[in-house]
């Protein structure tokens, strides 16, 4: 289990770092995007795995991205960065990518089977992945934003 989670931590905070890179911030960003994409992607590992809380992936998602907001105000002022700076490549990571894939999947296979049966199962499958997607999606939003105007005085500090 421990080895499961450091992965997962170190494989957050190398898709932390090349998402960073991509808008060029300075390269003391890079280290504090991975460290937070790591402790927040890595939680959200945590808190799903059934030995330890079991929640859904939507309320995990939600709860870890809260953490990650969080990090990224508290760490701004240290970093002398504004905390967005650091807060959008850490999340970049828990974006459900295979249940967008899997949506779009059962999409088109309802296109291509025409008996009911098959595209009712198919439709189903369209429209589990499809909201599960966009309520992890929602969940990001909303857990990354609520620190950002909680914690007004610190977040904007870097920005003064």
């Amino acid at each position: 289990m421990l080895y499961e989670y450091l992965q997962d931590a170190f494989f957050a905070a190398i898709a932390a770092i090349g998402f960073a890179s991509i808008s060029n911030p300075p390269r003391r960003a890079y280290l504090y995007c991975a460290l937070i994409a790591a402790i927040g992607h890595s939680s959200r590992f945590l808190m799903m795995n059934e030995s330890v809380l079991g929640l859904h992936i939507v309320i995990a998602t939600t709860l870890a991205s809260l953490l990650i907001g969080v990090l990224a105000v508290l760490l701004s002022p240290l970093a002398k960065m504004p905390a967005e700076t650091c807060l959008f490549p850490s999340l970049l990571p828990m974006i459900p990518g295979i249940y967008a894939y899997k949506t779009f999947g059962g999409l088109v296979m309802c296109m291509y089977h025409g008996s009911a049966g098959e595209f009712n199962h198919y439709f189903y499958l369209f429209a589990s992945n499809g909201i599960t997607c966009l309520f992890i999606l929602l969940g990001m939003v909303t857990g990354a934003t609520i620190p950002i105007f909680m914690l007004k005085k610190i977040s904007f500090q870097a920005t003064r």
